[in-house]
C-alpha cells in the first residue's frame, strides 16, 4: 500500500519536494494545497495531484498519511500542530519556527498523538556534507583543524506577500540562509561558542569556537543580481576538503587530489538550489513512517541550540 502524501505552501522551495515525491514509487501525492491557484496549475500534467486553496478543506476532505510543510517560516509549528492533532506525519520545511518555545510544542503534540515530526534541514543529506561528516566521525584524515562556510546570494524579491523580507515572519538571513550551516555545525559538532560576531543590514559574519576548532560562517543577502552560492572548506590534519558548490575536492597530504560531486547548480529563480538531498530527506522521513521508526537524525536539542544561537546573533545586531 502506498504512502499518501499532501503538501501546503505550493512556492519555491515545493519545486524541489514535489518532484521528490513524484520519483518514490511507493508514495502517492494526493493533495496540494495553496492560496493562490496559479501556484498549483504550474504542475498540471505533472502530478495527479487534487488542489485546494484551503488547509482546512484539504484536511477534512482527504486521508493521508504524511503532510509536508511548504509555508513561509512563521506559519510552520502551527499547521504542524494541526495536523500531528489529526494523526498524521508532519515533515516541515525549516526552519521548525522562530520561536525557541514552538520546538517543544510541536513534539509535545508528536508525541501525545504517536506521530513523526522532522524538520528537513536538508544539509543533513546532502551528499558532499554527508561525506564531510563522516570524515568527522571517522578521523579519516585525522583531526579537525579548522572550517570556512559561505551561504550568499541575492534578497529574495519574489515570495508571497513579500513576506521574506519582513523580519517578524521570516527572520532574515540568520534564518533563511545561515540556519542552513549553522545546524549542520550543531548536528556534527555540538552547541558552539561565539568567538567573532558581525551583524549589520543583510550581511553577517561569525566565528564559532568548536572546543579549539575554529569554523568562519559568512552570510548575506545582497541587494544586487549576485548568484546564490554555499560552498565550505575545512582543514583536516591530512586533507583539505573543499566543496565550491558543484564539485567537493579532497587535497591530501601526499599531493594526490580526488573529487566527487553532483554538478548541483540553482534553480529558474537563481535562489534554490539543486540537489538530491531533497529527495534523501523525503525519502529518509517516508521511511520512518513506513517502518514505524522515530526519526532520530534530528534531535529536539538541536533544533533549540539553533534557535538559542541564532538569539545571540540577532540580539547583537
Amino acid at each position: 500500500m502506498k504512502l499518501r502524501v499532501a503538501e501546503v505552501g505550493i512556492g519555491g522551495i515545493s519545486g524541489s519536494h514535489i518532484p521528490s515525491w513524484s520519483r518514490m514509487e511507493d508514495v502517492e501525492l494526493v493533495a496540494i494545497c495553496d492560496i493562490r491557484p496559479e501556484k498549483m496549475d504550474r504542475f498540471d500534467g505533472k502530478i495527479t495531484a487534487r488542489k485546494y486553496t484551503d488547509f482546512d478543506e484539504m484536511l477534512e476532505k482527504e486521508t493521508f498519511d504524511i503532510l509536508d510543510i511548504t509555508l513561509p517560516t512563521y506559519m510552520h509549528a502551527d499547521f504542524a500542530v494541526k495536523a500531528l492533532n489529526k494523526g498524521i506525519h508532519v515533515v516541515t520545511e525549516k526552519p521548525i519556527s522562530l520561536k525557541r518555545d514552538d520546538v517543544a510544542r510541536v513534539y509535545d503534540a508528536a508525541e501525545k498523538n504517536n506521530r513523526f515530526f522532522m524538520v528537513a534541514h536538508v544539509l543533513r543529506f546532502w551528499p558532499e556534507y554527508m561525506y564531510l561528516k563522516d570524515c568527522m566521525d571517522t578521523g579519516r584524515f585525522g583531526k579537525l583543524v579548522s572550517g570556512t562556510m559561505t551561504r550568499i546570494g541575492s534578497i529574495p524579491r519574489a515570495s508571497w506577500d513579500n513576506w521574506m523580507q519582513d523580519p517578524e515572519r521570516s527572520g532574515m538571513v540568520p534564518f533563511d540562509l545561515h540556519i542552513h550551516d549553522l545546524d549542520f555545525l550543531i548536528y556534527t559538532m555540538g552547541k558552539p561558542q561565539i568567538d567573532h560576531l558581525y551583524h549589520a543590514m543583510d550581511y553577517m559574519h561569525v566565528i564559532y569556537k568548536f572546543g579549539d576548532v575554529p569554523v568562519a560562517c559568512e552570510s548575506a543577502w545582497f541587494h544586487a543580481p549576485i548568484q546564490f552560492r554555499a560552498n565550505f572548506r575545512f582543514q583536516f590534519e591530512k586533507a583539505v576538503l573543499d566543496f565550491d558548490g558543484s564539485k567537493l575536492r579532497i587535497s591530501k597530504d601526499d599531493w594526490t587530489t580526488e573529487e566527487f560531486g553532483q554538478n548541483s547548480g540553482v534553480d529558474e529563480n537563481n535562489y534554490v538550489p539543486t540537489t538530491n538531498g531533497y529527495y534523501n530527506e523525503l525519502r529518509y522521513f517516508a521511511d520512518c513512517v513506513k517502518n514505524g521508526t522515530k526519526p532520530e537524525i534530528m534531535k529536539p536539542w538541536e533544533l533549540e541550540a539553533v534557535l538559542d544561537t541564532i538569539a545571540v546573533i540577532q540580539a547583537a545586531k
